[in-house]
């Protein structure tokens, strides 16, 4: 099963891109022979509790779950599975949240935050790890499709320095560039739940859309 976990749509108020334009998309690629079953949209410093895509992912064919991107102290996180209780807990709106408690607090609320584009000048894992304990982070995001010169490679020497595993996820903030990146899964995901369930326990993979089937 091929997801991409790094999606942000309207609701981040740097996209341009609607979460209808973005299945649209999908089926594009589709027809010239790729796999993408669905994404997750990580909006920015939020979570859109009262947006319901049921029907969209029912009616498209394409899973559509929700999660968060947020600005911690020790660069940007997704945070898949979140929970009323967790948003209690976190303050989602705050640029600076404490990296070791979100950690703590996504794994006590059934949910999990992942390091976003870890190797990110500025803002990723990489620039946080003099005089930091990080032995929390067990998978962080591998491939981002909006990476820059350089930033891949850091990525790529935190994971074998420290053996994490590794998802892949867009970044999409404009319709065209869903799927760019995704993370391959040996089984079905059906929601949240299940999606946090498979990151913690492995069986998956960063892939790139270019993998998942021959261009027609």
């Amino acid at each position: 099963m091929y997801l991409d976990l790094h999606s942000h749509s309207v609701s981040s108020d740097d996209s341009r891109a609607t979460v209808e334009q973005f299945v649209k998309w999908v089926g594009v690629l589709r027809k010239k022979g790729r796999q993408i079953d669905g994404f997750v949209l990580t909006e920015h410093r939020g979570f859109d509790f009262d947006k319901d895509y049921t029907a969209l992912a029912h009616d498209s064919g394409v899973l559509i779950l929700k999660g968060s991107e947020l600005d911690t102290s020790h660069g940007h996180f997704l945070v898949y599975g979140v929970t009323e209780d967790m948003a209690n807990r976190v303050d989602f709106s705050h640029v600076g949240v404490d990296a070791i408690g979100l950690m703590h607090a996504a794994d006590e609320c059934g949910a999990i935050a992942v390091p976003a584009h870890p190797g990110r000048f500025g803002v990723g894992l990489y620039e946080y790890y003099e005089g930091s304990d990080l032995s929390a982070v067990r998978v962080v995001e591998h491939l981002n499709g909006s990476n820059r010169p350089g930033e891949q490679e850091r990525a790529e020497e935190l994971i074998e320095r420290h053996g994490y595993s590794g998802t892949g996820g867009s970044d999409a903030h404009l319709v065209s560039a869903i799927g760019t990146c995704m993370t391959e899964f040996d089984r079905e995901i059906s929601d949240e739940s299940e999606l946090v369930e498979h990151l913690r326990s492995g069986g998956f993979r960063a892939v790139r859309l270019e993998e998942t089937g021959e261009t027609i």
